[in-house]
C-alpha cells in the first residue's frame, strides 16, 4: 500500500469515527432540556462581567485595566456600563437569537478608554447568536463576540 493510499484510509476512518461521536458538536446549557440549545429570559437576567471581546477577525481581549463592563438583562430591557458611560435599549430572545435594540441610547462622556467602548457597543447593539455555557454567556455576530461571567 502506497503512503498516499495509506494517508487517505487513515484520514477517511478519522472523519468517520468523529462523525460518529455521541458527544454534541456544539456546546448546551447546563439546564436546557434534551440537548436544545434555546435560552429563555430567565436564564440570562441579571448582571453580567465583560469577559473578553473579538472583534470579527481579531484576537480576543479583555476590558481595559480599572474599567468597568457589565450588561444587564431585566424585564425586557437591557443596560450596560461602558466604562463612564451607559447604554439603554429593548432586547428580544428568541431561541439562540437575541436582538438588543433596535436602537441603544447611550451617555457620550469622553472616557480613556473609547475605542474600546466604541467596540464594544458597536457589537452590542443588533441581532447576535447567544449561547450560555456553564456560567458564560456568548453573543456572537458577524461584527464580532462578547463573552461574560456571572
Amino acid at each position: 500500500m502506497s503512503i498516499r493510499h495509506f494517508s487517505f484510509v487513515v484520514i477517511a476512518l478519522a472523519v468517520f469515527a468523529a462523525g460518529c461521536s455521541d458527544s454534541p458538536a456544539t456546546p448546551t446549557s447546563p439546564s436546557s432540556g434534551g440537548g436544545s440549545l434555546a435560552l429563555t429570559s430567565e436564564q440570562i437576567s441579571g448582571t453580567w462581567t465583560l469577559a473578553a471581546i473579538q472583534l470579527a477577525g481579531q484576537a480576543a481581549q479583555s476590558a481595559p485595566a480599572g474599567a468597568t463592563y457589565t450588561l444587564s438583562f431585566i424585564d425586557g430591557r437591557l443596560s450596560t456600563r461602558a466604562d463612564c458611560n451607559t447604554c439603554n435599549g429593548a432586547f428580544t430572545l428568541s431561541g439562540t437569537t437575541l436582538n438588543a435594540g433596535p436602537a441603544l441610547a447611550c451617555t457620550r462622556a469622553a472616557c480613556p478608554t473609547m475605542a474600546f467602548e466604541s467596540a464594544y457597543t458597536g457589537i452590542l447593539a443588533g441581532e447576535h447568536t447567544v449561547s450560555l455555557v456553564g456560567g458564560t454567556l456568548t453573543l456572537s455576530s458577524a461584527r464580532g463576540s462578547l463573552s461574560f461571567a456571572r
